[in-house]
Order: C-alpha cells, then structure tokens, then sequence
C-alpha cells in the first residue's frame, strides 16, 4: 500500500559541510523504554481528544489508511488476537514471514470503497470496541468512514496513529503539524510504545523497541567517519505516484532518517509529496546516486531486473556505473521493520 510523503524538518548544523562529503558521527543512543504493567482506568490524549480504556481492548477494527504500520505492530507485540477485522495489508516484507502473519489476521468480511476505506456500516456492524485509523482523515464522513463521533455516541473508542494526528485535519494545532511533518524513525517506535500502554504488553513493546534501537545504534557506528554515499530510494511498481510516469521518488520524513542512519544522503531529501510527484527525467537523471534503493510494492517484481533496467536509463549514476543496489519494501514506512532498512542500506553502501 502506499504510505504518505512526509515533509523532513532536520538542517545541517550552521559551518557543518553537507551532501556526500559530510563525514558521519555515531549520535547518542536515546535512553532505553521502560515498563510497568498498565493500571486501568487508563487515560491518554489521542489526537486532542481523551480516550479512557477499562480494560486491554478485544474487538479491534484497523481501517486501511494505506499503511500496514498497525496491523505489522500488533504482530511484533503478539497481539494480532485482539483484531476483530483488519483490512490492511502488503504483499511482500522485508521481515521474513510477515507477509503470512499479517495474512492470518481475521479480515472481518471488510471491503473497500471507491476512497479505499472501510464504510460506516461495516465499522458499526462488527461492535467492535476500539477502531484505529492510521490517519486523522481515516475518519472522515467525506470519504465515506465514521467519523469519531460517531464512534463516540456508539461507545467506541477511536485512536489514530500519533504522528499522523495532523494528516487529513486541517484544523490540527500547530504542535500536531510538526510532529507530522517531522516523522522519523522514534514516530514508529512512539506507536509501539502507545500500543503497549493501551494492550498492557508494555514489556514488550520496550524490549522491542530497545532492541531496534540497538541494532540501529550498532550499524550507525558502524558507519561513522565514513563518507556520506547518495542512496535513491524508488518505487518502480508505484509510478502512478508520480506524474511523469517515473518511478515512485520517496523523500523527507522517515525516508530521509532510515538514509541518514545508514550513512548516506537522499538526493531528494525533504521534498514534499507535491515536489516529488513532479520529478522528471531530467532531474533523476542529474541526481547523484551512489546507491540505489529499489522499492518492492508486488510479491512478484525482481529487484534484479527493476535495478538494471533504471540502470540502463540512467547510465549517469555512479550507482550504475557499479551496478550498486538494493531492494526494501515495508522496512522504509512507518512501522516496526525500520532496523531492517537502515541495516540494509548500511551494508549496501558502505559493505
């Protein structure tokens, strides 16, 4: 599914060279999640609003939002019993077995409409007790889902990924706009985190989460001092997000992080959704690339022969001139697999 294009607030520090001959430095580790075991009544702010939880919801609803951010953390966390229906999925993973576990997820009988969302109906008829959206406008009358207060008058509680409260809500306080816009690699833990509180697995989500952070902290010392490598993260299987029918360009946000933490640069960093989807030939074709990310969106695309053939498009990159690439596909999103891509790309661009 497709995963929005986040805005990068981050800027090199003022006198601090910058691009591929900036030298990388091993940041701090963040302090390590603890845990305790939830005490109910739980009360947390979603959003701007107050949800208070009795107990660990059972019947959840996981609208689709293009993103299997939710449906890949309830698995890491052990969770997945808890979904009553969950119409998110993704035909290939950078985790083995994931494909198969998300698949194993009661549905609940949901289909789509037109706008790719769960209908009102489906969501009121299920009963569910907690609905997730992975975004603020999955819960949008104007697209045909129920909206939060609707929810609310049924006696159903509703969350929404937290750093996408301001996505799809105009109206979203100005605290909320940067923390989307600013959407990182933590913005993925914070949502495990978040669910640990709720599901009472708090020790779970922390150990996950510190052994993420670990594994990143690992490949970014890995990395420090060497040279900054041009990594070029697209999407050949989404060209439709582009309007030059190009391969999908995916920069800012988490895109720009996971490249960061792996000792590269993204050529396109910090561009919005708007910028990228007007990407032509000309400007991929003066993009410095050292690397190529390939982006898998079917089960069956062979990064192999989408490698070879921008290769042969574009036989300017230095990329090319090695054949230097590698493919990722659910590790890039928000979502529990970033550790993956990091350590791909690292391993890719630096060996």
């Amino acid at each position: 599914m497709l995963i929005p294009l986040l805005l990068s607030l981050g800027a090199a520090a003022c006198g601090a060279p910058s691009g591929a001959d900036a030298p990388q430095t091993a940041p701090s580790t963040p302090p390590p999640a603890t845990a305790a075991a939830t005490s109910y009544p739980l009360t947390i702010d979603n959003c701007g609003r107050t949800l208070t939880f009795t107990q660990p919801p059972s019947r959840v609803v996981l609208l689709n939002g293009t993103s299997v951010a939710e449906v890949e953390s309830f698995v890491v966390l052990g969770i997945q019993d808890r979904i009553l229906a969950n119409s998110q999925s993704y035909g290939v993973s950078d985790e083995p077995g994931m494909v198969e576990r998300v698949k194993a997820v009661p549905t609940g009988g949901l289909t789509l409409n037109q706008n790719f969302e769960v209908p009102r109906e489906q969501v009121l008829a299920l009963k569910p007790d907690l609905v997730i959206s992975t975004w603020a406008g999955g819960f949008d009358e104007k697209i045909g889902s129920i909206s939060r207060d609707q929810l609310a008058e049924a006696g159903i509680a509703s969350f929404v990924t937290p750093v996408n409260c301001a996505f799809g809500d105009p109206r979203a306080p100005e605290a909320d706009q940067e923390r989307y816009l600013g959407q990182s690699i933590e913005s993925s833990f914070e949502l495990l985190l978040e669910l640990g509180r709720i599901f009472d697995v708090q020790q779970r989500a922390a150990d996950y989460v510190n052994e993420q952070r670990t594994r990143i902290s690992e490949v970014e010392k890995r990395v420090a001092g060497q040279e900054r490598r041009n990594a070029l993260i697209v999407y050949p299987g989404m060209s439709m997000m582009n309007n030059n029918g190009l391969p999908a360009v995916f920069g800012g946000g988490i895109y720009d992080d996971i490249v960061r933490r792996a000792g590269g640069v993204n050529p396109f960093a910090g561009r919005t959704f708007t910028e990228l989807a007007e990407i032509n030939a000309e400007a991929l074709a003066s993009a410095k690339v050292d690397l190529l990310v390939v982006g898998l969106f079917q089960s069956d695309e062979n990064p192999e022969v989408l490698a070879d053939d921008l290769f042969a498009k574009f036989p300017q990159w230095a990329a090319a001139e090695h054949r230097r690439f590698t493919s990722l596909s659910d590790g890039c999103y928000l979502g529990p697999l970033n550790a993956v891509a990091v350590a791909r790309i690292a391993d890719a661009a630096h060996g």
